[in-house]
């Protein structure tokens, strides 16, 4: 188990820092469906993931998919991004979970391979090395709850509407939120709320402990993405290695029994204390 973990620990390698742009995937037609900006000033360190498909209310379809899979893949290798923060550009929604109007014209091989590449998109947000959050100012339902789900924290504002709502369309939630879910809120919620399908208000959410904080909505309708900010802009000042080694020890850690944890939590520790290729070297002896 050793050898996997600091393989894991390993940190990026130094990398250009990526200026404000869009992203597309090759072969994508139209204007992309999300922006990658970097912000600057008392923000800088700070990286946004706009989401950006008002005609879908931000579904998750094969480009948009793409697109994140391909930010994601070059903003992990930048150390300059201290946080990740994912928002939405169309208003009233966060994400409206898979596209099922493009799912019914794929066949049934297609749909399982979508699905896997949706469960892959879930995993690398998780994965990420920096903190990540998601500013839930509107609708995160199905896929869209299970992207928040994959988010370090979670800020909502009151008007947001959120829930695994798969079953009541004949589904189940396949990309994570049987997993993440109970590891979120307990077993017995969380079967709760995939078996009733039900759809939870910001506060609610908040109370349950599926977010962090509830914020009420502005007329803008982006109140929920100031206040991530500002969490963001909280972590900022924090020492950035020991915040990502933080972030394994924890999600290392959820995964085994408590004195494998805590082996996990030492290694980590060591790390900016004696450098990492000393701590590999003396696991490897």
């Amino acid at each position: 188990m050793l050898r996997a973990l600091t393989g894991a620990l390993r940190l990026p390698r130094p990398w250009r820092p990526l200026q404000t742009r869009s992203c597309a995937s090759d072969g994508a037609a139209g204007d992309p469906e999300i922006q990658v900006r970097v912000l600057a000033g008392p923000d800088q360190g700070i990286t946004e993931i706009l989401m950006n498909r008002p005609s879908a209310r931000n579904a998750l379809g094969n480009v948009l998919v793409s697109e994140l899979l391909e930010a994601l893949a070059r903003l992990r290798e930048d150390q300059q991004v201290r946080v990740l923060l994912f928002r939405s550009g169309v208003k009233g929604v966060f994400c409206a979970g898979a596209d099922l109007k493009e799912r019914e014209q794929m066949s049934e091989a297609e749909v399982g391979i979508f699905v896997q590449r949706l469960r892959g998109l879930m995993n690398e947000i998780a994965a990420f090395p920096a903190p990540t959050i998601a500013a839930m100012d509107g609708f995160a339902l199905g896929g869209g709850l299970e992207l928040a789900l994959a988010c370090d924290l979670r800020v909502a504002a009151s008007s947001a509407v959120m829930g695994l709502i798969e079953t009541t369309r004949g589904l189940l939630p396949g990309a994570g939120g049987t997993q993440r879910l109970p590891r979120c809120l307990g077993v017995a919620l969380a079967k709760e709320l995939i078996f009733t399908g039900r759809r939870l208000s910001g506060a609610q959410a908040q109370a349950l402990g599926l977010v962090n904080h509830t914020v009420p909505q502005n007329e803008e309708g982006n109140a929920a993405y100031h206040r991530a900010r500002a969490l963001a802009q909280e972590i900022l000042p924090q020492a950035p290695i020991a915040v990502r080694l933080g972030k394994v020890a924890i999600d290392r850690g959820m995964d085994v029994d408590i004195a494998s944890g805590m082996a996990i939590e030492g290694i980590c520790y060591a790390q900016p204390r004696i450098g990492l290729l000393q701590t590999i070297s003396s696991l490897e002896a």
